[in-house]
């Protein structure tokens, strides 16, 4: 329907299109900053003041670590996009910063893979979609794979009262779930994204094992660049926690973070809870973690976000894509 219409009228049509995804991102931010439940903002800023945590020494390590933690975003899907054409960092992160911008106001940040494809001519954007999808899967291994072992060294370390009657009831419960999903993958195909899981299987194993490598060490380095923030964080807020405990807490959140299915726009109030659950173990004042949490979203959602909404009022889906 959009090819019959006239070339303004495109033009317009798309000029809506952005202004709408823009300032759908910014209502996105600003409903949370002013309607937030978790947090007191005086309390907030008084807190910031009282610890002097925005000396130019600390802004400066929080902007580079934040800086960081993109350019491994953005180099993991250049490498990724390399795989079916070239294309210049400035175009992948073009592309990083205006999807990021996107998902805001998306559940489940599906915003990210509809930004990306338009970027790219129609044969390429199935494969752009999955090349996405690995990127996204790449990342949620490491967080997995830290976040069990973290996990794993909290409960040996703190006392968890477990009550063993419910444990069996969930036991009882996760195994007739995966008999149910296995005999539902064998009756009808898995779907991922839009994706059978065969489909990503065959697809996934077209990579090469070098690029599967970078990206996965890429999320790596993303990962711990992040975690680190947090914990720096922790340190210019006066918290006696030292890193390997710290850690093991991090982790932990990150891992029950990503399971636990939800709105990406919920993101900061399910990361809240339970960060103030698992940061109790560690005696860590509430007020404290709450603004750590809101601190590292304005750092790696909200500025990135602003960066991104220039490249979405920019970006012309008319012209072809120029890699």
């Amino acid at each position: 329907m959009l090819n019959n219409l006239p070339y303004k009228s495109k033009q317009f049509f798309f000029v809506l299109i952005k202004l709408s995804i823009v300032a759908g991102a910014f209502y996105f931010i600003f409903q949370k900053l002013s309607d937030t439940k978790q947090l007191n903002w005086i309390d907030f800023i008084d807190l910031l003041i009282e610890k002097n945590v925005f000396s130019a020494r600390n802004i400066f390590f929080l902007i580079m670590l934040s800086m960081l933690n993109w350019l491994f975003e953005i180099l993991k899907w250049q490498f990724l996009v390399k795989t079916i054409q070239p294309i210049s960092f400035k175009r992948a992160m073009e592309q990083s910063l205006a999807s990021h911008t996107a998902s805001l106001i998306t559940p489940n940040r599906i915003g990210d893979y509809g930004a990306k494809m338009i970027y790219f001519k129609s044969e390429f954007r199935t494969k752009i979609v999955m090349l996405n999808l690995i990127g996204n899967l790449s990342q949620m291994t490491i967080t997995v794979i830290i976040g069990v072992a973290g996990l794993l060294f909290l409960v040996n370390q703190h006392p968890i009262t477990v009550d063993y009657f419910k444990i069996i009831q969930l036991l009882l419960f996760v195994i007739v779930a995966i008999s149910l999903v296995g005999y539902l993958l064998r009756r009808t195909p898995f779907i991922i994204k839009g994706f059978s899981w065969a489909e990503i299987k065959i697809f996934f194993l077209q990579l090469s094992r070098k690029l599967i490598q970078n990206v996965l060490s890429l999320s790596l380095l993303r990962y711990l660049i992040f975690s680190f923030q947090f914990y720096l964080l922790l340190l210019l807020f006066a918290v006696e926690l030292n890193y390997y405990n710290a850690m093991i807490i991090i982790s932990s959140m990150y891992l029950l973070v990503s399971v636990i299915p939800m709105l990406f726009i919920f993101d900061v109030v399910v990361k809240g809870g339970i960060a103030l659950f698992l940061f109790e173990f560690a005696g860590v004042d509430a007020l404290i973690i709450l603004s750590v949490i809101t601190l590292m979203w304005l750092l790696n959602v909200v500025v990135p976000a602003v960066f991104g909404s220039f490249y979405v009022l920019n970006f012309n889906v008319v012209k072809p894509s120029e890699l």
